[in-house]
């Protein structure tokens, strides 16, 4: 009895305690009452055990009452607020042999409610069943003449659509998938590399080999039949603990000048590639290093293409500003088209208000000379800088992968801001009208053909972060060359590539005021009719382990400044929903182009972003990356941002917090939208819960009607199909899998999916170095 008593008054006192901060800070009332009944229930327990049951009855039936009207009836947000007090039930449930007792009331109470409990197991209030039957129409033909068994560029080719015409592995046979081959490259992270060191790499395949390159930058030329090493190039980029990323997405293929694109014969190398004498190219592939400099290299031997730039090696850095060691790089391919190679680079976020330029630049493919340059902050210069003068100082940077279009002569550029950040005040003109944007370069000039732009006076970090998808739709107007791109923000953009005008409608909305003094916010900012955003977040929509880790993030998120989406930057803390990880990121989606249909992988986390005021201060350790302290040096003002997370490492938001989901890009219909990944890498136990869980990455699509997709923090790829969501097969990885898979012929005309599982390092997934290939038995 006394245990018993000291549990309910534990118990009892920190609800009390923690429920009374709450309704100070104008939340819930339950926690402080539920605090209370413990206590009364406590003292009851050792004299007048009756009462302890009658009281307990009650009060389960109304903690049950109040967490269906804030939850519904559904498992995890129910179970999070009944859980812990079901359990501190169970010992009430036997009645004392010589007296009546509650019990007759409270064993059916508890019964009920723990029945209803399990009964939302089977329900998923979240979920959007539909299936996928209309056909586009239009004309989509493969760009760049890639041949269907091949995969030349990241999206696999320009138009950057993530859709192979491959149909061998299909919705009916895609479960008896197997591991064919698996290869180690050997670059792991060291001890000296930064937080986010991940691989991120989708391989190109060419011919009869697959090309890939590590976070390190070594380039690995592999048999695509069975996955033996060919040749090894090693950029040999020293450590630098500036940079805020240590990864590779992918590489670029210039080919021959023949035309046949497969035409290579790739050699068995006998010592490292980077160690050749530089010979003569013909085809090409372009490695961005982690150290700022492009590498053509020669497909067929690796070694380095004498007729490019310096022996092969293009310095970045030229006519930068501000040159620190690690602010500049290239983490995403360079785009090849029109005989030239066309190279932006991500600037490191809010370490320095005096930072390198976020200047697109193009070089002639075969030579290395500089043909144009586009700097936002200085946009209608397009040519070629003269030696002795600087780009703009920190303007807008493009960090993600490009599309383009040969036939109208433009190049699509997704653009990140200027930093830092959460401080506007420093933006020129220009700067304001081309961050957050996709912008159309003509590919001949560089001149801006038009731009469209999906934050007004960015303060978030919502850079617009996917490659531009391209392909064609039959609309009520006719026929339209289409661009789509996804945002962080939620919005699925679906505009006219030729004009940027939109096909599914923008409209503005207004959006919360009030910034730092010397800053501003937008009255509006745009959406698109076609959006995955969250609805504004509500004390209610708190989660947590526990009802007492609940609590806290209640308190948390009454303490935060939060008046919806585009909140804008504080000292006391502002809560940013969706958070800086988006509701998309560099993994964009992958489209059907006969179908007119997207499919994706919507996340929802939110995160905190706190201003810093500096005044002279010693802030210790800062630039600490994507979260955490950075110091944004020279202005008045750090800042700070992290997850949304409870005490025990959770997110404070009740789950899903990661879905797979389609929509029809004609009407802006969502289709379907499904929970997606597990608990079984998130929690001591390996559980199989689907949960739906964070990720990064990206998904492909077949004419197989299969979408592919890993990037869960849960280490397996998944294959699903295209036309309901639903998930058709799973295999474990050794790593995690935040890499965008693809797929090919190999030369016994046998259709592979292959994916890089090396993990992530701000997501904390497994380590690792694996390329897993896998095909039909």
């Amino acid at each position: 009895m006394i245990v018993l008593s000291v549990i309910y008054l534990l118990f009892g006192l920190i609800l009390l305690g923690g429920g009374a901060w709450l309704i100070i800070l104008s939340g819930s009332w339950f926690y402080a009452l539920a605090g209370l009944t413990l206590l009364i229930t406590a003292a009851a327990i050792p004299r007048r055990r009756r009462w302890a049951q009658w009281l307990y009855a009650v009060f389960l039936v109304a903690t049950a009452v109040w967490a269906l009207l804030e939850s519904g009836f559904s498992w995890w947000p129910l179970a999070t607020r009944l859980g812990l007090f079901l359990l501190l039930a169970i010992p009430l449930l036997w009645p004392p042999r010589t007296q009546p007792s509650g019990a007759v009331v409270l064993i059916p109470v508890w019964a009920l409610i723990g029945a209803g409990l399990l009964a939302s197991l089977a329900v998923d209030t979240t979920r959007i069943d539909g299936q996928i039957a209309n056909v586009n129409g239009a004309t989509n033909t493969s760009l760049n003449d890639t041949a269907d068994g091949s995969w030349h560029a990241y999206g696999r080719n320009n138009f950057g659509q993530r859709y192979s015409p491959l149909n061998q592995i299909n919705a009916d046979n895609v479960a008896n998938l197997k591991q064919a081959w698996q290869y180690q490259t050997g670059d792991v992270k060291g001890p000296q590399d930064v937080t986010e060191t991940t691989y991120e790499a989708t391989p190109l395949k060419i011919g009869t080999s697959l090309f890939l390159c590590t976070p390190h930058n070594w380039l690995i030329a592999l048999n695509a039949d069975n996955g033996e090493e060919q040749w090894v190039y090693d950029a040999e980029v020293p450590p630098q603990s500036q940079r805020q990323h240590q990864t590779c997405r992918g590489v670029s293929y210039l080919p021959p000048a023949n035309g046949n694109a497969d035409a290579i014969q790739v050699q068995t190398a006998t010592e490292p590639a980077q160690n050749l004498d530089s010979i003569q190219c013909d085809a090409q592939l372009f490695l961005p290093t982690s150290d700022a400099r492009l590498i053509a290299i020669d497909p067929e031997t690796g070694a380095r293409c004498a007729n490019f730039a310096e022996d092969g090696v293009l310095d970045l850095m030229h006519n930068m500003p501000f040159q620190q060691d690690g602010y500049y790089y290239s983490t995403s391919p360079a785009t090849v088209a029109d005989g030239k190679v066309i190279v932006a680079g991500a600037v490191n976020d809010n370490y320095d208000i005096q930072s390198p330029s976020g200047v697109i630049r193009a070089y002639d493919a075969k030579t290395g000379e500089l043909v144009w340059n586009w700097d936002p902050a200085n946009p209608e210069d397009t040519a070629p800088i003269a030696s002795g003068e600087t780009y703009s100082t920190s303007s807008p940077n493009s960090w993600s992968v490009a599309s383009a279009d040969e036939d109208l002569g433009l190049i699509y550029f997704p653009m990140g801001n200027r930093t830092p950040d959460q401080l506007g005040m420093y933006r020129t003109e220009n700067e304001e009208k081309y961050a957050s944007s996709v912008v159309a370069l003509s590919l001949e000039t560089g001149q801006v053909a038009w731009v469209q732009q999906f934050v007004h006076h960015d303060l978030w970090d919502m850079d617009t972060p996917a490659q531009p998808v391209l392909l064609d739709l039959n609309t009520d107007s006719g026929q339209q060359p289409a661009l789509v791109v996804p945002t962080k923000q939620g919005d699925v953009y679906v505009l006219n590539r030729a004009t940027g005008e939109p096909i599914i409608p923008i409209t503005e909305q207004p959006a919360p005021q009030g910034s730092i003094e010397g800053d501003h916010t937008a009255a509006t900012q745009p959406i698109s009719g076609l959006t995955f955003r969250p609805p504004t977040m509500r004390e209610a929509d708190m989660w947590g382990a526990s009802v007492i880790d609940q609590m806290i993030c209640r308190i948390q998120f009454r303490s935060l400044k939060y008046d919806g989406q585009y909140t804008a930057p504080s000292e006391q803390g502002t809560l940013v929903y969706p958070g800086n990880f988006g509701v998309f990121n560099w993994g964009s989606i992958a489209v059907d182009p006969n179908k007119g249909v997207m499919f994706g992988m919507p996340l929802y986390l939110a995160f905190t972003s706190t201003l810093v005021p500096k005044d002279g201060q010693d802030l210790g350790k800062t630039n600490q990356g994507e979260a955490g302290l950075n110091e944004n040096g020279g202005a008045p003002y750090a800042v700070n941002m992290k997850p949304f997370l409870s005490p025990l490492g959770v997110p404070c938001q009740q789950p899903p917090w990661g879905y797979v989901a389609s929509a029809n890009l004609n009407t802006g219909e969502v289709v379907y939208r499904h929970k997606n990944g597990t608990i079984y890498d998130m929690t001591p136990l390996p559980l199989p819960i689907e949960m739906g869980v964070p990720g990064i990455g990206g998904p492909i699509v077949t004419a197989g009607n299969v979408a592919f997709l890993a990037a869960t923090v849960d280490d397996y790829l998944r294959a699903y199909d295209l036309s309901t969501g639903e998930q058709l097969w799973q295999a474990r990885l050794p790593a995690g899998g935040q890499a965008t898979p693809m797929t090919y012929l190999n030369s016994q005309g046998e259709q592979m999916v292959v994916l890089v599982a090396g993990g992530h390092g701000s997501v904390g997934t497994t380590p690792g170095d694996y390329v897993l290939a896998y095909k039909l038995p």
